[in-house]
């Protein structure tokens, strides 16, 4: 008799913690997930539709959703559209600002709502940033500067060409440049200009003045985005230099890697754009949820050092394209070679 109470008794503890789980469980999966607002400057540059497509697919594996918006280049369209995610009640802003200084009022905005800032690949200047995500764009350019140096001999007359003026990444990719070309008294910069909108158009007419001024004797080019280093091609094309000038550009476009192949343009620099979107992710979950967000250093944005969390970047050649791009997962081997 006591044999079969005590298996009865059991039996029923056991239904308890089981229902008792179950609850828990469905407590958890019913838990509100994090309302993450990315904002994009704009989706014209062939690499974004990657950042979009990272970051969203990283927010659903972490259980959190996206409400995703792109601004056209368009500061009064980013502010509006941001205006449009905080009333929706996202936990958390994340945005590559169109203009770092005008972006701050949009931060100001935000705080206002108490919703934590994470500024994307570009800093925002004079504002209460919580975090900056982004790539270490200084050493994208002492990349290109370095493999320009290594290929000219140390000596040669340079182009720089800089995107945006005022624009946090052109600014450093820029400075990564200047950094390396300063140690070589025979490397002269006869042009360093920056180009609104890092126009490909614009950045052929540099080069075009350029080389007519200098009687193409021009040895190399370094462009802060493969879209100018393009500009840059075709103004050598035009000259029958192709092949002949150094041609750096930087985010590995699809356009670029051919080229490169093609011997048109030398190298560029991949930045890793998922390891980016993954981080950037996570570090709006954590700060979301009030944990503590681990940096690698502090970017000084004119009002406070911002707690930065740098991702990687690698030179990428011709020799070097299977193993840095292919298996990397950047571009198939299909679209670089077609069909083999």
């Amino acid at each position: 008799m006591f044999r079969k109470f005590f298996l009865t008794f059991l039996a029923t503890l056991c239904l308890v913690f089981v229902a008792c789980t179950k609850k828990t469980d469905s407590s958890d999966s019913n838990s509100p997930k994090t309302r993450i607002g990315f904002v994009i400057a704009t989706m014209k540059q062939e690499r974004y539709a990657k950042d979009k497509a990272y970051f969203e697919a990283h927010a659903q594996k972490l259980g959190a959703n996206v409400e995703f918006a792109s601004c056209d280049d368009k500061v009064n369209v980013q502010m509006s559209k941001v205006e449009t995610l905080l009333s929706k009640g996202i936990d958390v802003l994340v945005i590559q600002p169109v203009n770092g200084k005008a972006a701050s009022a949009i931060v100001e905005l935000a705080k206002k709502d108490k919703v934590p800032v994470v500024a994307y690949d570009r800093i925002i200047n004079n504002a209460d940033l919580d975090v900056y995500v982004t790539q270490d764009s200084f050493r994208v350019g002492v990349l290109q500067a370095e493999e320009a140096v290594a290929r000219t001999g140390g000596k040669g007359n340079y182009i720089i060409l800089s995107g945006e003026a005022g624009h946090s990444v052109a600014d450093a990719i820029t400075r990564g440049n200047l950094s390396v070309l300063a140690k070589y008294p025979n490397i002269k910069v006869i042009v360093k200009q920056n180009h609104p909108l890092w126009s490909t158009s614009l950045a052929l007419a540099t080069v075009e003045n350029a080389l007519t001024r200098y009687q193409n004797k021009v040895d190399a080019i370094l462009a802060n985005n493969d879209g100018m280093a393009l500009g840059a091609t075709q103004a050598l094309e035009e000259q029958g230099l192709t092949g002949k000038v150094f041609v750096a550009g930087a985010d590995a476009d699809l356009a670029a890697i051919k080229d490169i192949l093609k011997g048109k343009q030398t190298m560029t620099v991949l930045k890793g754009i998922r390891p980016l979107a993954e981080t950037a992710v996570e570090v709006a979950v954590r700060i979301a949820r009030g944990e503590k967000v681990n940096a690698d250093t502090t970017t000084f944005n004119g009002f406070k050092e911002v707690p930065t969390v740098n991702t990687p970047v690698f030179r990428v050649v011709k020799d070097n394209i299977d193993s840095q791009v292919v298996d990397y997962g950047f571009h198939t081997r299909q679209s670089i070679y077609g069909a083999e």
